[in-house]
């Protein structure tokens, strides 16, 4: 007898196909490094001005409001909204659609672009400003990714 496998929409996860991911994957930087070691450890690496105080992303050695190199690196709260998305409906090497290519905004203020996971991906379950939390997933033995999910309150 045949297995049926139920493909969920999104990104296929090498951790649910069990299979290595089919598409392209980020090439750290100098720049870049620190936030995807942050990834691996399951740590939201964000940095912030060191003349403002105010967050950013993505990682750069200044800061876009005053062009310091006075920057500190600290571990965001993982929490973010649903700032606006797109639900795309090609198939590329790695997706599955129909999938949301969505922009958060971080409970620290940047806004970032991802995947959103464990929600079905209709406009009716997409709600714009709904509640997300971070969750890590390892692509290959160099990049963990860091998606969004809707927020599990307890009780839930």
């Amino acid at each position: 007898m045949e297995e049926i496998t139920t493909v969920l929409p999104g990104p296929q996860l090498p951790e649910k196909t069990g299979k290595p991911f089919a598409g392209s994957l980020p090439k750290p930087t100098p720049e870049t490094a620190q936030f995807w070691e942050g990834c691996k450890r399951g740590e939201l690496l964000l940095q912030r001005c060191g003349d403002t105080g105010k967050a950013y992303f993505p990682p750069r050695p200044f800061s876009p409001y005053t062009g310091t190199r006075h920057v500190e690196v600290f571990q965001a709260s993982g929490r973010a909204t649903l700032y606006s998305y797109v639900i795309h409906h090609r198939a590329v090497p790695g997706f599955e659609p129909p999938y949301a290519i969505a922009v958060v905004e971080l409970e620290e203020g940047p806004r970032m672009m991802t995947n959103i996971l464990d929600c079905p991906q209709r406009p009716e379950d997409l709600v714009l400003d709904m509640e997300l939390e971070v969750t890590f997933q390892k692509m290959d033995n160099e990049i963990t990714i860091p998606y969004f999910r809707p927020l599990m309150k307890e009780g839930n």
